[in-house]
């Protein structure tokens, strides 16, 4: 099959030749049609975050295709079926292949663009502020880097649980397009300190849930931001891991904070996810409610471009690559 590789000595994305997949018995064989960017591969393809033990070295944590192959064991899925799923690695690419559990159906309005951009954006946003950060009706939620497709996710996501968002977000554009999401406040954390826009929103309580994609250079505004019994959710580090800390605020507020990866999880992890996820989307992705974010859609031919794109952080939502 024909995939997107990296040039070992450039680190630059080509396409070339790689041996099929096996499907599994208990697995689907997928054509994929579209795959979705994430922060992940730029690291990987630098060789800073390699895949799981045992899979596919190529690039590429989602993705959206047809069912091109059927394992024995499998009997809730037919050839033909158009299908969007998590990937441990291997979107970049014409097949991949993937538990049957994990697949979920595309709804029938979606073209493979939009299916693609919803996995490891809404999954990741399903687990990290739903399930670990247990946001309830009436909560309010801090929100970080808005824009970016998990942000996008979890806005609305908040909004279907009945909770109050704050957003940052780094531009106009930016927040414009989180407000038409369903953001009940943004602050542009370029112009204004977010936790007195915070603690002024909230009149001094601090929020209950923090999506954190920041890490060390936020640390000190989330402590300000963050109510006692609050839940702080660090899903990433883009301002830094080593942080000098006194627990003493930890203490002092009761903070439960949770530090948490979706790509290392269990197989058996991920299918509950999945399956709770879906049971809880389905129907809001076919009437509305929920919708994949896309900022650009690239031809796979163009995956060095996509990359930069990415890496400019201009983007609003996923940037996909049209596979085939």
């Amino acid at each position: 099959m024909k995939a997107v590789l990296v040039d070992e000595q450039t680190k630059e994305l080509y396409l070339g030749d790689f041996e099929d997949p096996q499907c599994g018995e208990d697995e689907l064989l997928v054509s994929v049609k579209a795959t979705a960017l994430n922060r992940a591969d730029l690291l990987q393809k630098k060789g800073l975050y390699p895949p799981p033990k045992g899979e596919s070295p190529i690039l590429g944590l989602e993705m959206a295709g047809v069912v091109e192959k059927v394992g024995a064991k499998v009997n809730d899925w037919e050839i033909g079926d158009r299908v969007f799923a998590l990937l441990p690695g291997g979107g970049y690419a014409e097949k991949a292949r993937i538990p049957a559990s994990m697949a979920m159906r595309m709804p029938d309005n979606f073209s493979f663009e939009q299916a693609a951009a919803i996995p490891e954006a809404y999954l990741t946003a399903y687990l990290k502020m739903i399930q670990l950060g247990e946001l309830s009706e009436g909560e309010i939620v801090l929100i970080h880097a808005g824009a970016s497709g998990v942000g996008t996710a979890a806005i609305q996501l908040a909004k279907e649980k009945g909770a109050t968002s704050i957003v940052t977000a780094g531009s106009a554009e930016k927040l414009e397009a989180c407000i038409s999401l369903g953001a009940d406040y943004t602050i542009n954390y370029k112009e204004e300190s977010f936790s007195e826009r915070v603690l002024d929103i909230t009149d001094g309580k601090g929020v209950q849930v923090i999506l954190d994609f920041i890490g060390a250079s936020y640390w000190d505004d989330n402590v300000k931001s963050i109510a006692v019994d609050g839940r702080w959710i660090i899903i990433a580090a883009l301002g830094g891991y080593q942080k000098e800390i006194n627990i003493r605020d930890i203490l002092m507020k009761r903070i439960q904070i949770k530090g948490s990866t979706l790509r290392s999880r269990t197989i058996e992890e991920k299918v509950k996810l999945t399956q709770d996820f879906y049971n809880f989307s389905s129907d809001r992705f076919e009437d509305g409610r929920l919708v994949p974010v896309i900022d650009t859609v690239f031809d796979w031919a163009e995956a060095e471009a996509s990359h930069k794109c990415l890496e400019d952080n201009k983007n609003i939502g996923k940037v996909i690559l049209k596979i085939g």
